[in-house]
């Protein structure tokens, strides 16, 4: 579990592929020094397991169904990452509870700087509007932030100058892919809804 607090970026050493695995090797001296293998981190808001470590680096092996649904699969030597350890259990919650379960990957439309602050304009596939409402919750490219538009095909959200600083966001560009984790809640509740429908004679 984590927060959708970003706590480092990293930057991208390698992605290696083979026959049999893909492979990622992150640059974040902060994090590693404080990760153990086998823990879990999440990277641009996709929960990975730590495999190797080394001098302020860290391994990760990279599924096959994170490739699918992440940006991962696009990331090249220097790009820039979002990092946040696991949430302790005696820890604070300043964002909102984040799984690390990326949904989807959706595009960036456009950005637009108003004064400090910049609009962020996201393109949202027609099976995820559901989950996306006015003043909700999102956790974008692992980052949380508060959804200011909900449309059926789109959606935008502000971001101020801090998170722009100190995560990847404030390197995005139109046409650019984030990963998107929609609020666990809208899941459970729908969940739930569906149950009960079954249920009814």
């Amino acid at each position: 579990m984590f927060t959708g607090l970003v706590r480092e970026v990293g930057e991208v050493v390698w992605l290696r592929r083979s026959n049999r695995t893909v492979q990622l090797l992150v640059k974040g001296p902060r994090t590693a020094t404080r990760v153990r293998i086998g823990e879990s981190v999440a990277v641009n808001g996709c929960c990975l397991t730590v495999t190797a470590q080394r001098e302020g680096q860290f391994m990760f092996d990279l599924l096959a169904e994170s490739l699918d649904r992440t940006n991962l699969g696009r990331l090249k030597p220097g790009s820039p990452v979002n990092l946040e350890r696991a949430l302790r259990v005696d820890g604070r919650l300043g964002g909102h509870f984040v799984q690390g379960h990326i949904d989807c990957a959706a595009e960036i439309l456009t950005l637009e700087e108003k004064g400090p602050d910049l609009r962020i304009d996201l393109g949202l596939p027609a099976e995820f509007a559901r989950y996306v409402a006015f003043k909700g919750s999102i956790a974008i490219n692992g980052v949380s932030l508060t959804v200011a538009v909900a449309n059926a095909r789109d959606f935008s959200v502000w971001v101020i100058p801090h998170t722009l600083e100190q995560t990847n966001l404030g390197d995005l560009k139109a046409g650019d892919l984030v990963n998107l984790e929609f609020d666990i809640l809208a899941k459970y509740v729908e969940r739930l809804a569906a149950t009960r429908q079954e249920s009814e004679p």
